[in-house]
């Protein structure tokens, strides 16, 4: 069985990281979504709980995708869920530099065990973060362009 991580906060998920999330499931047999804790990042909109069960929510139909919360290295949360790979999404040339240095360290530090896997969002993603979501929602325009209903949903009710 081939098996990924696809590691980020997901704060809130957008359709952007779904997107990924299918291009990838078409490649492996499973995808391990692990919520991660950005320590760069003092605030989260969703806490950990509620991060999980959207994901949950929306993938509950897939047994293909698993759902996670970690805190540590990648590379470590993903040797010790027998994934051959990590999973990246790129939008830009920013994303690529920074997605080369890691992954660079975590073949390293894994003994060539994990590779990194990175897909391009479809053009109409390729611009979505999930800060700019928030940001937008902030200033109560549509974001349905952005992410699920259920996701809308969540965020009207945190509001």
């Amino acid at each position: 069985m081939k098996r990924v991580l696809y590691p980020g906060s997901f704060d809130p998920i957008t359709k952007g990281h779904m997107n990924i999330i299918d291009q990838a499931s078409k490649m492996f047999d499973e995808i391990i979504i692990a919520v991660m804790k950005n320590v760069n990042k003092k605030e989260y909109f969703f806490d950990y709980e509620e991060r999980v069960n959207i994901i949950k929510e929306l993938y509950k139909d897939n047994p293909n995708i698993k759902v996670m919360t970690a805190t540590g290295a990648t590379v470590d949360i993903a040797l010790e869920n027998n994934c051959c790979g990590i999973i990246r999404g790129l939008r830009s040339l920013t994303d690529y530099n920074y997605e080369v240095e890691m992954q660079q360290f975590n073949k390293e530090i894994s003994d060539n065990k994990v590779n990194t896997v990175c897909f391009f969002a479809d053009k109409e993603y390729q611009f979505i973060s999930s800060s700019l979501v928030k940001e937008v929602f902030y200033l109560n325009k549509d974001i349905s362009k952005y992410v699920d209903n259920l996701v809308i949903n969540k965020m009207n009710e945190k509001r």
